[in-house]
Formats: structure tokens, C-alpha cells, sequence
């Protein structure tokens, strides 16, 4: 006899097939998780400035909110503010994700802020090729600091060094020694005496040396699963890149000058309007990058007052003078403008001189075409009525008629004058103009 299918039979095969899979679904979901690990990259190769500073911090933000294996800030710097460093590190020294400092292409550096950065970072490596150190504080702002202030400065920034060198484990003495004599070793060196981690040729060597390596947040220890993993590079944002513009000292200089210049041409001739508009900008722009730079404010008045001597002398002539003091003082104020040891912190001489040079013919030539027209006779109204030649068409003494510049004027004299003279305005009262006889 012949046995009949269960028609159920396939249901429930059905059923366990799905509930074999629904079982297998969260492995798959994890192991997949694991496969795609990220690791965020940013680029630094500027002087460390509150612009800097903001993306560094909002970048770091960014990495522990998606989820990154962790931050590597690819970092080339001559040094730069003491309080954005110390932002920067604040930051890195309390990040929830691992941030890798890691100092780079060959040629780099990480000099001055850049150093105490770097150790503070939880993986500090660097490329062949790079150096570190260099780390010794200067006096920014208002004048030079008395030596006493000085050891004050540099106490402060041994016992930070120290104490951040010693939480990550590296050699706090070499610090001491980048900090007080400004020494700088090349990355072999460094590794040697223990400043960094390691070396690595590039992103993917360094990824592959740090996988594995444990790392102690403030939440714990993390164990760095970055071999193979997804390369995120993260570009600077357009507003990150105005205010780093804004921020580079040849910038704020030029665009200083440039809005003094269009404040004083539209003072001198208003309504132009354009010229204010720029010159408003600029000004505000150049204001906003000071409070980011060392700025000696002895420069800003001496520049100011540069600009007042150039008004001074279309008011008072005197022959020069005010023009050439306006000059010194300018020169003067955009050498004293920005006032740090740190090229990277002043105006280059390539931007200084060629700009002090054109802003200073701009103010001659504009205070030239002042003077020649305040000087130049004048040939409307009643003053342009003096001097003109015209003949009588009547007898003159109290009263007559004269034909000047084709047009009839009733007119006067000191002395008779007989019809059909030529005579010569030698005054104007209301509307009558006084006459001479010219031969």
C-alpha cells in the first residue's frame, strides 16, 4: 500500500530553517560590525591657533559619536598658542575615543606646542625622516617678559610636560630638556629615548604596528583592532578653512591695511560707498584673526596713527612732513604688529615689504591729488570770477556793464573807466563784480 506525504512536513521544515537562521542572524550582524572598522584621519600642518584648536576638538567629537576605532591626527607644525595647545591636549588627555598623534609625511615636525601634543596623544608615532622638540615657551603680546616672569613661564610648562610625559609613560626628563634648552631629536632618536611609540613609513604601516596595542581611556583600557581597517579621511570643513585663512598672520596684516585704505578713501570721498564696505570688512576680519595671534598692540596704534598723519597732511600742507612721519610710523607699526621669536607667528618680509610699499604710494598719491586740487585755481562761482579779462560796454566808475566770458555783468570800479576798455575782475560783491583797466 501506498504511504501519503505529510502535508505538514514542509511547514515545519520551513519553520526550523527559519528559526536556525534567526539564530545564526546576530553572529553574522557582529561578525560583519567587526569586519567594518573605521579609523578617522585629519591633517594638520598649520600653526596650532584657536581655529586649530576648534578642529581638532569638534573632530575628536565627531570620531567618539560615529563609533571610530580611533582619531589619528596626521600633524606637521612649527608650534604655535599656548592656550590652544593646551586646549588641544586637554582634550586628547580625556578623549573617549584613542587618539594616535602621529607626525608626518618625512619632513615634518612637531616642534614647540606640537611637542606636548604629541605626548599627549595615546599612540605618539612618528615617519622617518621627522624631528621633535624644540619646546621652549616665549613671551608673546605687549613686550618682552623680565626674567623672572620668564622662569615663571618656563617652570609652568616643565612641571605640565612632566606631568603629562609621566600619565602616558614616556621620558619626562627628555621633555624637561625640549622645554628648558630647546633640544630636538630626529624620530629614531626619539623612539630610542622613549618620547614616542614607534615608527611607521605610512597610514597603513602605522595601522598595522598599533593593532593589538592597549590604550587606557578615562572609561578603561581598549585593546586597538585598526589592522585592515577603513581609512576615513576627514577634510576641513569651508568654515574651518576661512578662519584658518583668516588666522595666518601675513592675512590679518593685509587685510588690516587693505580696510584702513578703503575707510580713508571713503572718508575723503564720500559716497563711493564701495570702497567703505570693503575697507569694513576687512577691518573686522583682521580684528577677529588679532585676537588669535600675538598681537602687539603698540603696532595696531602705531599704524592707526600712521593713517591719521596721511589725513593730517591733505589738511595741513606741510610739505612732506606729516607724509613721511605717517610712512616711518607705518613701517614701524606692521614690523612691531605681530611680535613673536616663531617665523610662523609674524608677517613674512615677502608680504611685509611689498605691502607697506603699495599701501604707502596709495596714501602719496591720493594725498597728492588732494593738495594739487585744493591748490589749483579755481574757475566756477565768484572766487573762478577773478582774474577774468573782459572789455566795458559802457563807461564805468560806480556803476556800468562789462561783457566777461560772453556773459553781461553789471560791475564797478575805484577809477573811471571809458566804454569798450579791457578790463579785469578784481572782485566780486553779490552780484556786481569790481573792475580794473588792463592795458
Amino acid at each position: 500500500m501506498k504511504k501519503t506525504p505529510d502535508k505538514k512536513t514542509p511547514v515545519l521544515l520551513a519553520i526550523a530553517a527559519a528559526l536556525i537562521l534567526a539564530a545564526m542572524a546576530p553572529g553574522f550582524v557582529l561578525q560583519a560590525a567587526e569586519e567594518k572598522r573605521v579609523v578617522d584621519v585629519i591633517t594638520v600642518n598649520e600653526v596650532i591657533t584657536p581655529p586649530i584648536g576648534e578642529y581638532i576638538l569638534k573632530s575628536v567629537k565627531q570620531a567618539a559619536e560615529s563609533g571610530s576605532e580611533a582619531i589619528v591626527i596626521q600633524l606637521d607644525t612649527p608650534g604655535g598658542l599656548d592656550l590652544s595647545m593646551r586646549d588641544i591636549i586637554k582634550e586628547c588627555l580625556n578623549a573617549p575615543v584613542p587618539v594616535i598623534v602621529y607626525v608626518s609625511p618625512s619632513g615634518a615636525r612637531a616642534a614647540s606646542a606640537g611637542v606636548l601634543i604629541t605626548i599627549s596623544a595615546h599612540v605618539a608615532a612618528m615617519a622617518p625622516g621627522t624631528n621633535i622638540g624644540a619646546a621652549h615657551p616665549v613671551a608673546m603680546g605687549m613686550g618682552k617678559a623680565d626674567e623672572t616672569m620668564m622662569e615663571k613661564v618656563e617652570n609652568d610648562a616643565v612641571a605640565y610636560g612632566r606631568g603629562i610625559a609621566e600619565q602616558k609613560g614616556r621620558n619626562a626628563d627628555w621633555i624637561e630638556e625640549a622645554i628648558r634648552k630647546s633640544v630636538s631629536v630626529t624620530a629614531e632618536e626619539a623612539l630610542k629615548l622613549k618620547v614616542i611609540d614607534l615608527i611607521a613609513t605610512d597610514m597603513a604601516d602605522l595601522l598595522a604596528k598599533i593593532d593589538g596595542r592597549e590604550v587606557k581611556l578615562v572609561s578603561g583600557s581598549r585593546v586597538l583592532k585598526t589592522k585592515g581597517a577603513e581609512v576615513n579621511r576627514k577634510e576641513m570643513g569651508f568654515r574651518e578653512k576661512v578662519l584658518i585663512t583668516i588666522s595666518n598672520p601675513n592675512i590679518a596684516f593685509i587685510l588690516f591695511l587693505l580696510g584702513l585704505a578703503g575707510l580713508y578713501f571713503e572718508f575723503s570721498s564720500p559716497g563711493v560707498v564701495l570702497p567703505g564696505i570693503i575697507g569694513g570688512i576687512s577691518l573686522i576680519l583682521a580684528f577677529f584673526a588679532f585676537q588669535t595671534l600675538p598681537v602687539n598692540y603698540a603696532g595696531i596704534l602705531l599704524i592707526i596713527f600712521a593713517v591719521i598723519l596721511f589725513v593730517a597732511e591733505i589738511k595741513v600742507v606741510s610739505h612732506g612732513i606729516l607724509t613721511m612721519g605717517g610712512v616711518v610710523s607705518l613701517v614701524l607699526g606692521s614690523i612691531m604688529l605681530f611680535e613673536s621669536p616663531d617665523p610662523a607667528l609674524r608677517v613674512s618680509w615677502s608680504v611685509l615689504i611689498p605691502a607697506v610699499t603699495i599701501v604707502s604710494l596709495f596714501f602719496i598719491a591720493v594725498i597728492s591729488i588732494a593738495v594739487r586740487a585744493q591748490m589749483r585755481k579755481v574757475h566756477t562761482g565768484g572766487e573762478g570770477m577773478i582774474g577774468a579779462i573782459g572789455e566795458s560796454l559802457s563807461d564805468i566808475h560806480e556803476q556800468g556793464k562789462v561783457l566777461i566770458r560772453g556773459e553781461y555783468w553789471n560791475a564797478f570800479s575805484k577809477a573811471p573807466i571809458g566804454k569798450g576798455k579791457r578790463v579785469e575782475v578784481v572782485g566780486v560783491k553779490e552780484l556786481k563784480i569790481e573792475v580794473e583797466e588792463r592795458s
